[in-house]
């Protein structure tokens, strides 16, 4: 009897999902950047889930350096803590959208992915003034609708060159995994918030930044603003 081998069409369709919903280069489920580009020493410090009640101490460090960032603001904690979004608005630092319940997207439908981004697009601009460029999916995850909902809002999705894991790893690892991370263009991320806890305890983060951007300048880089960084000439 001739044995019938059949190709593995099941395991190349898995990883393809796989790389198309977490990799930082798929633009399967719209636009997205993960790095600019190579022929400048400057680098993008971006924040996630934010604002929280230690979101301050992240900008006392940078205003200390001079430097900018990027932080990517859930709605419902700008709602709950509007006085510190406006904080870093007004400290010159960019703010992207990084949904409003901050949900795993595989968990919703398409319009139902729409409406939780364009409310924390209209949370933030009320409430900053500022409308977000950029959008960074909750746990980096991107899903079907997310290409028409980015189209609607003129938003642009944002993935990263390097994380931290500074929600789960020691300070120093985490200073050890950017460090290695980072060459020019280099969009860094890190978490000034836990999802939408209150108080959460970003301690690891605030004393990453406190050693990783000394260290950056000291290595040469500029630190820029993701809309710096990837439109240079704008």
């Amino acid at each position: 009897m001739t044995r019938l081998v059949y190709p593995a069409v099941p395991a190349a369709a898995s990883a393809f999902m796989a790389w198309a919903v977490r990799g930082r280069a798929s633009t399967v489920f719209g636009p997205s950047r993960w790095r600019g580009p190579h022929d400048r020493a400057a680098v993008a410090l971006t924040f996630d889930d934010g604002p929280s009640e230690s979101t301050p101490r992240i900008l006392e460090v940078l205003a200390r350096h001079g430097v900018p960032a990027t932080f990517f603001q859930c709605g419902a904690n700008v709602e709950r803590l509007p006085e510190v979004a406006r904080a870093v608005a007004g400290a010159g630092h960019a703010i992207g959208n990084h949904s409003h319940t901050h949900p795993y997207l595989f968990t919703r439908t398409p319009a139902a992915i729409e409406q939780d981004l364009r409310r924390a697009q209209e949370t933030i601009e009320n409430c900053t003034g500022i409308r977000p460029e950029w959008f960074r999916a909750p746990f980096g995850v991107r899903w079907f609708g997310l290409a028409r909902a980015l189209e609607r809002l003129e938003l642009v999705g944002v993935m990263w060159t390097a994380i931290g894991y500074d929600w789960s790893l020691r300070a120093e690892r985490v200073v050890e995994r950017l460090a290695a991370g980072v060459s020019n263009g280099a969009i860094l991320c890190l978490h000034d918030g836990r999802e939408l806890r209150a108080r959460p305890d970003i301690g690891v983060t605030v004393e990453v930044v406190q050693r990783l951007v000394p260290m950056l300048l000291d290595r040469g880089y500029k630190l820029e603003t993701v809309t710096r960084l990837l439109c240079p000439t704008t």
